[in-house]
């Protein structure tokens, strides 16, 4: 497994940190995540929830099409930021939400060889479609001209969580 180590020394609430096990376990089997960038017109933010694939090690790879806003900003700044949120249990009555989530900053890398954007589809394929992989492969080798593959190395990442204990 990866040598990845969550640093969670800028995490204000030190009482609510994700555990090593937890976030990693969280990073691999989340479905989606927000990917956060500077806006390539005037800097602004923009944030779009995406499903993605971690490699294990220390990328993330992202699938869209060969062209879009997601893009412009990566060519712009490849500097961005990534949030999987976990479990989430809204407590009203208690005024609380128990919660779990990794943010992770990196930078984003497009133009892979097509021998590694093959490898990403084949484990986005593992991770989100392991029943129907080998339909999927014929569909994304159909259509690889169409895909854009983006690789996110990651420089950086922590996890926090609440629980609240049991009512009396």
């Amino acid at each position: 497994m990866s040598d990845l180590k969550l640093d969670n020394s800028e995490v204000r609430r030190q009482d609510r940190l994700l555990d090593q096990g937890r976030a990693t376990e969280l990073l691999r089997s989340a479905e989606w995540g927000v990917l956060s960038m500077n806006d390539s017109t005037d800097g602004s933010p923009y944030g779009v929830p995406l499903n993605y694939v971690w490699d294990g090690e220390h990328s993330l790879y992202i699938h869209c099409a060969p062209e879009g806003r997601k893009l412009s900003c990566i060519d712009h700044d490849g500097r961005v930021s990534f949030c999987v949120v976990g479990r989430v249990n809204l407590l009203p009555s208690r005024f609380t939400t128990e919660y779990e989530s990794i943010v992770l900053t990196g930078t984003a890398v497009r133009h892979l060889a097509d021998e590694e954007k093959r490898r990403a589809l084949e484990l986005l394929l593992d991770k989100l479609s392991p029943a129907d992989k080998e339909i999927g492969m014929k569909y994304a080798q159909g259509s690889f001209h169409r895909v854009e593959i983006v690789r996110i190395d990651i420089d950086t990442w922590s996890g926090k969580s609440k629980r609240v204990p049991a009512a009396d």
